[in-house]
């Protein structure tokens, strides 16, 4: 994938010619009017991770520009700064590699870096190497740990050394709410913060008047689930990965929220134990068979929906969809239009200068 190329003189032109191409490409639904969100033209990715490149007496950050063949047309692309990611990561790149230089047991076969901020003002870094790493190193990432004012991990083969801690704690506002969230090192989180608030929001909009309880599949470390706790009696949320399932609990408990249960299934086996085909002991304290499931949420992968899953999806009286890929969305709710009309549309830009798009429908049966 080409690396964006962040000109804020052309942001508004480009913003305007994908939300074009997204009301081209769903105008056969009949939508309502599309609600476009942008996002800052710049420093909005709260992570981002590089290379790190050794040429004689020089170290250096490094990203690949990447053509049509992944294979063979591979730029690399020296990156001293990143107009892309956040403020803070800028200046904990320039801080981080100029100690890097200065001492060589920091440098010594130093891979990767990866750094993980948020809007509150926490950073977390993670220097991966190609080596054992021993008591001089962790020593010296202690000290730098204070100097920079971020927490250091440190990783190589079969080793994974965290000198304070895995994760940073975000602060999202949602209309008169501040929510916090954990946010784990090598965990799914959305990028871009400013347009993760955005997102959250429009959620909470349109399903203030649903009524009833809400159930959410793939609901990662709970980004939608705190948010919309407030709209329904009870909350079922799903997800798959452990990781993001303990951070889930770990948010639920620190916003004081006591609606939510998270169970950690996937979404076949949730729709087979709603559906009474399976019992299964990690949803046996929850009750199913007594809520009043009026509404979904689904924030898929790239993949979108199979097919059982929108048969499932498509049971409940309203729907909530978001979607990273229009593509797959736009196959899914070929089916999911055949039961239920687009009562909301809209349109975030969380990777502004890319052709990526993320996308929001909220569907009411007919």
């Amino acid at each position: 994938m080409p690396l964006p190329v962040v000109e804020p003189e052309k942001y508004a032109k480009l913003l305007t010619e994908k939300s074009d191409r997204i009301r081209t490409q769903f105008a056969e639904f009949n939508p309502p009017e599309l609600e476009v969100f942008d996002s800052p033209d710049s420093h909005y990715r709260m992570r981002a991770e590089f290379r790190v490149w050794h040429q004689g007496e020089d170290t250096y950050y490094v990203m690949f520009d990447i053509g049509e063949d992944p294979k063979k047309d591979r730029k690399v692309v020296r990156m001293d700064q990143f107009p892309v990611a956040s403020t803070l990561i800028n200046r904990l790149m320039a801080e981080l590699m100029a100690e890097v230089k200065a001492n060589p047991e920091l440098r010594r076969k130093l891979f990767q870096v990866e750094f993980l901020t948020s809007l509150s003002g926490e950073a977390l870094i993670t220097m991966i190497y190609h080596r054992a790493l021993g008591e001089e190193w962790e020593q010296l990432a202690r000290a730098l740990q204070d100097k920079l004012d971020a927490s250091i991990i440190g990783r190589s083969r079969k080793q994974r050394i965290v000198l304070d801690k895995d994760y940073v704690i975000e602060s999202l506002k949602v209309g008169e709410r501040t929510l916090e969230y954990q946010q784990v090192e090598n965990s799914f989180t959305q990028p871009n913060a400013v347009v993760c608030e955005k997102m959250l929001s429009w959620a909470v909009d349109v399903t203030r008047d649903t009524g009833g309880d809400l159930v959410e599949l793939y609901c990662g470390n709970g980004n939608f689930t705190l948010a919309l706790a407030e709209n329904f009696n009870q909350v079922v949320a799903t997800e798959i990965s452990k990781t993001s399932v303990r951070s889930a609990q770990f948010n639920i408990e620190r916003n004081g929220i006591s609606n939510v249960q998270v169970a950690r299934v996937s979404s076949e086996e949730f729709s087979e134990a709603l559906a009474g085909k399976t019992q299964l002991r990690r949803l046996s304290d929850m009750a199913l068979e007594q809520k009043n499931f009026t509404t979904v949420l689904v924030d898929p992968p790239r993949a979108g929906l199979d097919e059982a899953t929108v048969e499932q999806v498509a049971q409940y009286d309203h729907i909530v969809y978001i979607s990273c890929n229009p593509d797959t969305l736009h196959e899914n709710l070929q089916q999911l239009t055949k039961t239920h009309r687009i009562e909301r549309f809209a349109m975030f830009d969380q990777f502004p200068y890319t052709h990526h798009t993320e996308s929001g429908v909220f569907l009411v049966r007919k």
